[in-house]
Formats: structure tokens, sequence, C-alpha cells
């Protein structure tokens, strides 16, 4: 089973969110289960030395950019083979993978995109320059979604196409005259194609021409065929529900355990949970500026800082906690207002409220070691990967009910407490009300420390690997095979 991964962003390479971790980690899993595996993903400055990567193959000059060529090296870590498309011109740039140093979207964000979902199709057709030619093609998030669409354009034998959505909130939403500065006909610009209220999408495209469509959570994959989960696309994901299914996201154990984490000053288990993050959280409090109180329940916040994770209810919520002698400590970035509003927030309450803000992976960890509770109040949430290392950490989660949280965290009620169930506070309304009753009742379990430890045990107890969702994955890869190209294994193949 030869599987050509392609995502714009893998960890340890480039990282923004959880697609990075998801195309860092199920790779790795999908090869351990037997997957013959090439990771792609654009060149982005470093990466090239970061893999050690030389040239394998030419693609042309299919934009009038200059020269695609593409570079084969190995991940770091784990030496999975990665292609990286290089096109100086549209990715080795300073910044960040979709935008500049000033948080600006790149002006050329549809072609640089565009010629990683080309470079994706046209080395997965048979007449490839490269001689290893993949059964399925496995495509994440808007910034793929075209390649199923030129595989469509230039017809003939392709491989199996999948095409998973990690977020419906974003689309890649371009103007129609592109489609011939793409290469792609006008045939396909249809409102059974790629065409989304006179505009391209790439995330329709991807939805359209692939053979399975998965999402990265049972809940979500139900919320996005309704009209407030869908962004005006739950009719054609309605339409292709038969083919659509959720698999819950992994978490990488191998990073994220407080056993074995290097990024901490005390590492533990679940045995001695209790001591391990008093210590971690002591330095933490120190590092921050935060007060020196144990008995203060630490509430972290590890997140992009928008709408849709809930900032506003945070920010209507935290008072009320921090009355009750609670602390905040959080990292983030993301829009500016609720960026101001935090900082102002620290400045008024120095020894309460620490906010760092941009992303640091090393202080996620600590973060997640130090932390007494974990707060994403998420008006949706295609599966989040946070709230899954925190259980790990002994952190306890307070999340909304949706998508993937209402998948992973289990509320602490009588009866689920009782059961040995309970993995954290779960609250359903995205209201201000909710999240703080919520937060409530989080420092007032906090404070009777048998029971919270209790809470702790069962959520560190709770395993969410990725080798279940490689397995989901494999069994989607063998119903489409029939559909893709079988080449037969020889040397001059194994490039």
């Amino acid at each position: 089973m030869r599987v050509l991964f392609v995502s714009p962003e893998v960890f340890p390479l480039v990282k923004t969110g959880g697609l990075g971790d998801v195309a860092g980690a199920l790779p790795v899993a999908l090869q351990a289960a037997g997957a013959d595996l090439r990771l792609l993903m654009p060149a982005y400055g470093g990466t090239r030395a970061a893999t050690n990567a030389k040239p394998v193959a030419a693609l042309g000059d299919p934009f009038g950019l200059g020269e695609t060529v593409v570079l084969q090296g190995r991940l770091p870590g784990n030496g999975l083979k990665v292609w990286l498309v290089d096109n100086p011109a549209l990715f080795d740039r300073p910044g960040g993978p979709y935008q500049d140093s000033d948080g600006l979207d790149w002006a050329d964000n549809d072609l640089r995109f565009a010629l990683l979902a080309w470079a994706a199709a046209r080395l997965s057709q048979p007449s490839s320059p490269l001689a290893w030619k993949p059964d399925i093609l496995h495509g994440h998030d808007w910034q793929c979604g075209l390649a199923g669409a030129y595989l469509q354009a230039w017809g003939g034998p392709r491989p199996g196409i999948v095409f998973t959505i990690h977020n419906m909130a974003f689309q890649g939403l371009f103007p129609s005259s592109l489609m011939p500065r793409i290469g792609l006909p006008w045939s396909l610009y249809t409102m059974a194609g790629c065409e989304f209220w006179d505009q391209l999408s790439y995330l329709k495209a991807g939805l359209v021409y692939a053979d399975r469509l998965t999402t990265v959570s049972p809940s979500y994959a139900g919320e996005i065929q309704l009209p407030a989960g869908g962004f005006g696309l739950e009719g054609v994901l309605a339409e292709r529900a038969a083919i659509l299914s959720g698999i819950l996201n992994g978490a990488d154990y191998r990073i994220w355990d407080p056993a074995t984490d290097g990024e901490l000053s005390r590492r533990y288990g679940a045995e001695e949970v209790a001591a391990g993050k008093a210590a971690n959280k002591a330095v933490i409090q120190a590092e921050l500026g935060l007060s020196a109180d144990p008995e203060a329940t630490l509430l972290v916040v590890v997140s992009r800082l928008s709408d849709q994770k809930g900032m506003d209810l945070l920010l209507a919520a935290i008072p009320a906690a921090l009355a009750q002698g609670a602390q905040l400590a959080l990292l983030g970035s993301g829009e500016r207002p609720y960026e101001q509003a935090l900082l102002a927030l620290a400045e008024a309450r120095p020894t309460q409220v620490a906010v760092r803000i941009g992303y640091s992976e090393p202080l996620a960890h600590r973060l997640q070691a130090a932390g007494d509770v974990l707060v994403m109040p998420s008006r949706f949430e295609p599966c989040g990967l946070t709230q899954i290392y925190a259980l790990r950490y002994g952190t306890v989660p307070v999340v909304r009910r949706t998508g993937g949280l209402a998948d992973t965290v289990v509320d602490a009620t009588y009866d689920s407490m009782l059961q040995g169930t309970a993995t954290g506070f779960v609250f359903d309304q995205p209201t201000a009300a909710q999240l703080q009753w919520s937060l409530e009742r989080a420092i007032g379990l906090y404070r009777r420390r048998p029971q919270w430890l209790q809470l702790q045990r069962q959520g560190m107890a709770q395993s969410f690997t990725w080798e279940k969702a490689a397995e989901a994955y494999l069994d989607l890869y063998r119903e489409i095979r029939p559909v893709g190209i079988s080449v037969k294994s020889s040397r001059r193949a194994q490039v």
C-alpha cells in the first residue's frame, strides 16, 4: 500500500496547530502498520537543511514562477521519507507558512497551495518523473484540495483519493479568474465542481473530487453536515455522507508523556502526579511572575486566540475565577483584540495572570505539566489535541461539548465519578455563564484533593493512540485501492 501523504505543515519542521502534529505522527503510525509512505510538503525556508534533502526530480515551471524541483530527505526524529516541493519564489521566505511576520496572509497563497496540490497530482500520475507512485493520495485541508481537481481535469489512471477536513472554517476561497492561471479548465467551475458563491473554493474541490472524505472526530463528522458547522458546504457534505467518516485523532505519546518529557523540571507518572505537578507548578509560577501559591488553582490556556476558540467567553468568565483565588497562564496568538485584552488583564493582575503571545513548544509542555486545569471553551472544535495532551499530564480539561472535545472528555457528574469514568468538566452552550459555572465546579473539586486525584488519574489512564487511527485509515485505503495505480516493487521504485 503506497501512500502519498500531503500536508502544508508537518511537525517538527513546521507547525501552526493541530494539523502539524497530525502530519508528524499519523504517517509514522501508518508506516508502522505496513504502509509504504512518502510525506509531501512545501520546501519552506529551513526545511531543506533540517531534512538533509537532495533533488530527485524536476517538475518544470507550471505557473511561470521558476523551476519546481522535488527534494527528498528524512523527517528528523523518525527518518520518514519526506518530499519537499521546492519553488523558492513561493516558499523560501521569512515568516510563517500562511502569513508574514505581521500576521497578514501571504498575497500569493492561491498560487503557493495550488502548486502544492499540482505537484501532488503530478507525482500521482503514471507519467510521474519518480518511479515510486502511490496507490493512495491522502490530502489535508484546503491547501491540498485542488489535487483531486487536477487529476479530474487530466484524466487517465489515478490513485484512490482520501481528503481529510481539519477545520471547515478555513476554505481557501479565491477569485474565479484564478482558474486559467493555475491550469484548471472552466468545465470544473460549476456548482457540482469547485465553484462556491462565485468564487473558487479549494476546500470544496477537495470534498467533490475525493473517493473518501474524513474528518478528525466522529462528532465533527455529524456537525459539519448541519448549517451551524458546514459553513455553507453542509449540503455538499450531506450529499456525500456515505463516503464521510470521522476518525478521532491520536496523541503522539513519544512526545507528550510527563514520564519521559525532557522539557519538564520534574517528570512524573500517575502514581506521583500530585508531587510532580506541584514541582512543575512552582517552577512555572516563578518563571511567569505569578504568586508562589501552591493552593491557587492554576488555569492554563494553550490556544489560537479567536472567536472559534471562545476567547470572548474566557475574558468574560475569568474575573470570577480569579476572585476565587485562581491563576491564569496563557500561551497563544491570534486576533489582535484578544491579544490586547489578555495582555491588559495580565498587566492589571501581574501576580495572577501571565500571558505569552506567540507559540513555544517547550513552554506548551511546561504549562501542561504545571497546570491544574486546561480551559478550552471552543465554539466548535474538529478534534483538538490539547485536551488529549492535558489528560495524559493530569491537567483536568474544562471544555465545551462539541466535536472532538465531546468525544474525548467525560463530564465529572456524580454518576461518572462514582463509576470511575469522569475525566473533566463539560458544558453545553457557548456562554460565559456556563463556562464560569464549569470553572467554579473545577476550582471547588480541586480543593477536595482525594476526588481531584481520582479525576486526574482517570484522565491519565485514557489512551488515544495513533495506532487506532492508522488502522481506520488503512481500512479506508483498502476500500478504494482498486481505483488506484498498482506499481510492482522494484529497486527503481524505491525512490
